[in-house]
């Protein structure tokens, strides 16, 4: 990962240096993505959804932990005239539950992930071809995304722009 991101960085320098070898006419723009993921209609509905999703998720986990607790309560009033067997079958139950309960906030957290990653997966391809679509209509030379970049001036970043477009869109 690292590797990639210094070639990148290294193929961003490259092509910056090499601008001026194409005339003065070179137009340059710089998008946040970050900004596009908080602030377009999108990217606040992709919020939305992760936080349902997460609460979902969450409601589920605390159900399962709620049952858990109420079979450990009805342990402890119970055993004092509860069998020994009996007692150990209650434990041993008690314990396959929290067991089953860890593995199912694995899967919830490894779901929950995925699900993250393919919402802004869909609305980072949805982006990008709208940034190539301004690109090209508009003349640009390179867009880059801010994430690597020491400095821009404001002039260059069009976020704001590629923002309401996509909004419209």
């Amino acid at each position: 990962m690292r590797r990639i991101a210094i070639a990148l960085k290294i193929g961003v320098l490259v092509l910056l240096l090499a601008l001026p070898a194409f005339g003065a006419d070179a137009k340059i723009g710089v998008v946040d993505f970050q900004r596009v993921l908080k602030e377009s209609k999108a990217g606040k509905a992709a919020q939305e959804e992760i936080k349902r999703k997460a609460e979902e998720f969450e409601s589920n986990l605390k159900q399962k932990g709620q049952e858990i607790e109420n079979l450990q309560s009805q342990l402890e009033r119970d055993s004092l005239v509860m069998s020994r067997d009996k007692r150990e079958e209650k434990a041993r139950e008690i314990r396959i539950k929290v067991g089953d309960a860890k593995a199912l906030q694995q899967k919830y957290r490894d779901d929950f992930k995925a699900f993250e990653a393919q919402i802004i997966q869909r609305i980072q391809k949805e982006f990008f071809d709208l940034v190539e679509d301004i690109g090209k209509r508009e003349g640009f030379t390179i867009i880059i995304e801010k994430i690597g970049v020491l400095y821009a001036r404001d002039a260059v970043d069009i976020t704001d722009q590629l923002i309401r477009a996509y909004d419209r869109r």
